[in-house]
């Protein structure tokens, strides 16, 4: 029963439900705007942030969330202007102006009368009318930039709960899914999944559905054969499209690992957020070191790097805002989210 337990906090932990900081100081996404590095998006748990300065004066963005906790956020890689926000309870909505308005686009994505805890959205990377959809009750994918959504569940017999998803770069109809019970992958662009456990979660694992919180899941573009696994319980690699899985950063404990980002060109530079602080391994994972000098908490709930430096980095907290590092992350600054007006 202890178990039970123990994987039912994890799993609340992960969707965001538990936590006792003020919202406001709750950051939960970093989205850094494509080609416009200095143009970032902040998601709290009471609302939108939008900088075009880097950090130095941000506006309130919430002009039709019917409810603010936002979990996460996606810029349209081909038309920036066009953001997307996965919410708690709420579904998906989409802002075809940069953050001005927001428009709902649910059709489809519940389960009878469930609505969705958005955990994460992830464009196709060939076509933006294409996403994907991690939720609390599975996977959903539209063809129309949200106007419409398909659940896209089909072998995964025992799982609901998705948390993560990764799309392969260049075939994009691969798919990995991380769930409260491990990875799961298609070659089919979801139409079918099977599990892709081995040296994830043991075979005779018991409650198999909760066995193993897979929160982030990072695809190196340069070889996409190379996916990383950020789990409730450490970080894993595998070098076969998931066919097999190996712990790294094995000294470090069972870490909560909530995010990963991994330098653009260089596949042996990656950083984690953990539930200690920022870890970074410029080895492909092998060894790690704590990168945390200026940090007022190291509860990280999210990493976004600057598509243009990879020196830039900004790190959202739990329960302490948002933080910036000009150094790859050798020292981070807090920055406040100023000027609180509604745009």
């Amino acid at each position: 029963m202890m178990t039970v337990v123990r994987h039912a906090v994890v799993f609340l932990m992960m969707v965001g439900l538990l936590g006792c900081t003020q919202r406001s100081d709750r950051v939960v996404a970093v989205e850094v705007h494509p080609t416009k590095p200095k143009l970032i998006y902040v998601a709290t748990e009471e609302a939108v942030y939008k900088t075009r300065d880097g950090g130095l004066a941000w506006k309130r963005l919430s002009a039709g969330l019917s409810r603010v906790r936002v979990m996460n956020l996606a810029i349209d890689p081909q038309l920036p202007a066009n953001v997307f926000a996965g919410t708690l309870a709420d579904g998906v909505y989409k802002s075809p102006d940069g953050g001005r308005r927001w428009l709902p686009r649910n059709a489809g994505i519940q389960k009878g009368t469930i609505s969705a805890n958005v955990n994460q959205l992830v464009f196709d990377p060939i076509d933006s009318q294409i996403l994907y959809a991690a939720t609390t009750v599975g996977v959903f994918q539209t063809k129309d930039a949200g106007q419409s959504w398909t659940e896209r569940m089909r072998g995964m017999t025992e799982i609901n709960f998705i948390v993560a998803l990764a799309v392969d770069p260049i075939s994009p109809n691969i798919l990995y899914a991380g769930t409260s019970g491990g990875v799961y992958r298609s070659f089919d662009g979801a139409d079918h999944w099977t599990k892709a456990n081995k040296g994830l979660v043991p075979d005779n694992a018991k409650m198999a559905s909760m066995a193993l919180g897979v929160n982030r899941l990072l695809i190196d573009p340069a070889d996409p054969d190379v996916v990383y696994a950020g789990t409730t319980q450490g970080v894993f690699k595998t070098l076969n499209k998931g066919e097999e899985w190996a712990r790294l950063a094995a000294d470090l404990g069972a870490l909560y690992v909530s995010s990963l980002v991994l330098e653009p060109g260089n596949g042996q530079h990656l950083y984690m957020g953990t539930s200690k602080g920022i870890f970074q391994s410029r080895d492909g994972g092998q060894t790690w070191s704590a990168t945390n000098d200026g940090l007022e908490n190291l509860n990280i709930r999210a990493i976004a790097m600057d598509p243009r430096n990879s020196r830039v980095l900004y790190v959202g907290t739990n329960g302490s805002g948002l933080f910036r590092s000009q150094d790859g992350g050798e020292s981070w600054t807090h920055l406040p989210l100023a000027s609180k007006v509604e745009e």
